[in-house]
This record gives C-alpha cells, sequence and structure tokens, in this order.
C-alpha cells in the first residue's frame, strides 16, 4: 500500500490543531499536499480528500468502501441513542432511513412551510427595536420549535418545555467541548450523559403515549414510526423509535439554524446582496404563496453559497476499506479510513475562483454536481433532512426580510468556529432590529 502524502505531526498535535483553527489547516494542507492528504491519528491512516473524482470514487466503491455504523459510535452516540440512524447498518439502515426521509417529503411540506413562516414571525417578533440581540440563538429557537413540531408533533406543553430546555442545554454545553468546564460539581461528560438520560426518559413517556393513542391522521415523524413495521413486517420497537427520533431533532435545531444564521449574515454584511435579494422578495407581492419564494433562483443562490463558504457539516462521515481498492491512483489497504474533505472541495480555485470571496451568483452561472457541491454530504450517510433544511432556510429568510428591517451591530467580519460537528459564528452575530414591516394581510 502507498498512502497518499501528509504531514508526520503526532496525533495530540493534529488535535491541537484541528482545534485551534480548522479552516486554516486545512487550507494549509490542501495547498502544501493538494487534493488526497493522509493524517494519522495513532497507527491508523485518516485519508481525506477533496477531489470530486475522488469523492465519486468513495460513494460509488461500496463494495470496497463501506460506511459502518460503527465509526459514528464514538462521535454521536450520546446525542443520537445507541440505535439512531448513524449508527445502523444494512438493510435496516437503508428501511429506516426511508422512513424518515419520508416525513421530510411530500404534500405535508406545504402546511409545514406555512407553520416555520408563522414561527418566525413569531419569535422573531419577541425582539424590541432598537435592541442588540444575538441572531444565532434566536434562529436556534425557531429551528428547534419547527424541529420539534414536525418530528414529535409537539408545539406547546409541558413535555415540549422540556424537550426545547434540554436540547439547548444539550447544544452549550457541546460547544464548551474544548474546556474543563464544571457542571454542577461534575465534569462536562457526566452531564451530557445526564442530559441524555432525562431527554430519553421523556422521549419514552412520550413514545409510549403515542402508541396507545396511535393515530393514521397525524403526519409528524412520531406517530408515522409508531405504525410502521420493520424490514420483517414486525412493529418497531419503542425505544428504536425513541432513538430514531433524537438525531432529525437535534440536525433540525444544530444545522439548519447554523446555516440560516450564517446567512443572516452574509447578507447584512453585503448590502448588494440584501438589495437584490429584496428586490426579488418585493417582486412576489404580499402574502406570496410558499412555492413562490422556493422557487426564486438568487434566493436558492444566497443559500446555496453560505452552505459552501461555511458548509454546517466540514466532512462527511468517515467510511472504511473493507477490501483493497484504488482511489486517485492509491492503492488502499483495508482499515484505512476515508472521508471526503468537503470543506476543502468547497474551497477548490478551479470549481469556485475567489473561494473566500461571498458570491451567490456562481449557483446562477452554472450548476455543481453532487461530488462538487455537497453541504450535506452523500452517498448511503446523506443528510436525511438536507432537503428539508434548504426549504426551511428559504422560508425563515423570506420570512424575516419581508417582515423586519435589521443590521449587524458592528461592521466586524464574523468567525467561523468548530466545535466537532458544527461549523457555527463564533460571536452568535450580533444585530439590531430596526424597524417592523407591516403588511395588509
Amino acid at each position: 500500500m502507498q498512502l497518499p502524502p501528509g504531514p508526520k505531526t503526532p496525533s495530540w498535535l493534529l488535535l491541537l490543531q484541528f482545534k485551534a483553527d480548522i479552516f486554516g489547516y486545512m487550507d494549509t494542507i490542501s495547498r502544501r499536499y493538494g487534493d488526497i492528504v493522509t493524517l494519522m491519528f495513532g497507527s491508523t491512516p485518516t485519508v481525506y480528500v477533496s477531489h470530486p473524482l475522488g469523492i465519486k470514487e468513495i460513494f460509488t466503491n461500496t463494495k470496497e468502501i463501506v460506511a459502518r455504523g460503527a465509526l459514528n459510535q464514538e462521535g454521536f452516540a450520546l446525542f443520537a441513542g445507541e440505535q439512531g440512524i448513524l449508527q445502523l447498518d444494512g438493510a435496516r439502515h437503508k428501511h429506516r432511513r426511508k422512513l424518515l426521509m419520508s416525513a421530510f417529503h411530500g404534500a405535508r411540506m406545504q402546511a409545514c412551510g406555512q407553520r416555520i413562516c408563522e414561527l418566525t414571525e413569531k419569535i422573531m417578533s419577541l425582539q424590541a427595536i432598537g435592541k442588540p440581540f444575538l441572531a444565532y440563538s434566536t434562529i436556534e429557537d425557531i429551528t428547534l420549535a419547527v424541529g420539534i413540531e414536525i418530528v414529535m408533533g409537539l408545539c406547546e406543553g409541558a413535555r415540549y418545555d422540556r424537550i426545547k430546555r434540554l436540547f439547548a442545554l444539550f447544544e452549550v454545553t457541546e460547544k464548551l467541548s474544548f474546556w474543563r468546564w464544571n457542571f454542577g460539581g461534575q465534569s462536562r461528560e457526566k452531564y451530557l450523559l445526564y442530559l441524555q438520560q432525562e431527554l430519553l426518559q421523556i422521549l419514552d413517556a412520550e413514545v409510549q403515549e403515542r402508541r396507545q393513542q396511535a393515530d393514521p391522521s397525524r403526519t409528524d415523524m412520531l406517530s408515522e414510526l409508531v405504525l410502521a413495521t420493520d424490514e420483517t413486517g414486525e412493529p418497531i420497537t419503542d425505544e428504536e423509535i425513541r432513538d430514531l427520533l433524537i438525531s432529525p431533532i437535534g440536525a433540525a435545531q444544530g444545522a439548519s439554524a447554523t446555516a440560516i444564521a450564517w446567512a443572516l449574515y452574509w447578507i447584512h454584511h453585503l448590502p448588494h446582496v440584501r438589495d437584490r435579494l429584496l428586490e426579488e422578495l418585493n417582486a412576489l407581492g404580499e402574502n406570496p404563496d410558499i412555492t413562490s419564494i422556493l422557487a426564486l433562483p438568487y434566493l436558492n443562490a444566497v443559500c446555496n453559497e453560505v452552505l459552501r463558504i461555511y458548509p454546517t457539516q466540514l466532512f462527511t462521515f468517515p467510511r472504511i476499506v473493507e477490501s483493497p481498492v484504488e482511489i486517485m491512483g492509491y492503492r488502499l489497504n483495508p482499515e484505512t479510513i476515508l472521508i471526503a474533505n468537503i470543506y476543502s472541495t468547497h474551497q477548490r480555485e478551479d470549481l469556485y475562483p475567489q473561494p473566500k470571496q461571498f458570491k451567490p451568483e456562481r449557483f446562477l452561472e452554472r450548476q455543481f454536481s453532487t461530488y462538487e457541491f455537497l453541504p450535506f454530504g452523500g452517498g448511503s450517510r446523506v443528510c436525511i433532512a438536507g432537503t428539508f433544511a434548504l426549504f426551511e432556510m428559504k422560508l425563515v429568510l423570506a420570512t424575516i426580510l419581508s417582515h423586519y428591517q435589521l443590521k449587524l451591530n458592528k461592521k466586524q467580519v464574523e468567525k467561523p468556529k468548530f466545535d466537532g460537528l458544527l461549523c457555527y459564528p463564533a460571536s452568535g452575530i450580533k444585530m439590531i432590529m430596526q424597524d417592523r414591516y407591516h403588511h395588509k394581510g
């Protein structure tokens, strides 16, 4: 086996460099080593690929390269449950993905779209005019409320409030991952475990209650799962349903909020982008229907450029070589880990000239393949909520821009921060609401 080139940095120093500035580090090794780079974590070679042809080879050589659920166990089991979608394999994984994805598609999305707009208005209207607020945490409130409603079918009540609070605590605690904080006399890991146990108990109670009152007319994900059967025709167990619910709510809150917050930053950081977007939205008239908003070409281009420049997911989920395979001319042996480097692919000069510049026009000028633009990953582990995230992003942005005049609190450049899962705005994006637009309705 001949591994691709890469730095000879020891694991502990690699992790420190990742934590200090993962973006700068990835830019540096891409410049130095090119499209395929080996990093050694202990004795295991991890090969990062940022060339579209190499990424295509990873996603299509499914016999030799496997996306094992066990590879996600360490980083995600605490947050996604032991039987979450990220941990499953084979026929079971394929079956559950199909079940969960059905909740994010189809006719129900229209009603759901209306609800996204209502929740956005409701939460944004709480901001006082002239008073600074953190856009990121406000958007998280919106996306978490949307996520719990779509996944659980809950929009109020004690259980809804508790689930919201636990997810918010999870989010805050995750972001303190690189520091030694004391949580009421216990370590961060113990505190996360405590939050997880509490969340699992609440979800258990909701699943059991919904099982007893199964209602085929309900369209939320939980109601569908309690009526669904597994690949052998048996009902899915309560425990598995509970674990399957965690990831979609987390994705709805975390990844969607991050993308929308970045969009608000870029739109208000670059006045020409904001002006062009408002012109496009205003051309729809008052109370535009959801289908018209979703079809807006410049809004779509802005959302794609946000997901390109700082993808919420910097890397795909890891895959493992199970039998010898050739990737970009390198013969790789079993047990080699392969990761498609989304961030570095999105920074390629040959695909995206001046990649550090925010230029939505690039998505109007050409089409990119799923190996060139892959904000939600790809292959068998592509994000189940990717289509929905874009749907939600467009509607939240359209609602905010049509109803509120915002500005950034300071004309400073917002820096990205990576917490091991998400690439979020480091200072939370401080904004001020200048005015509300009163539409006749």
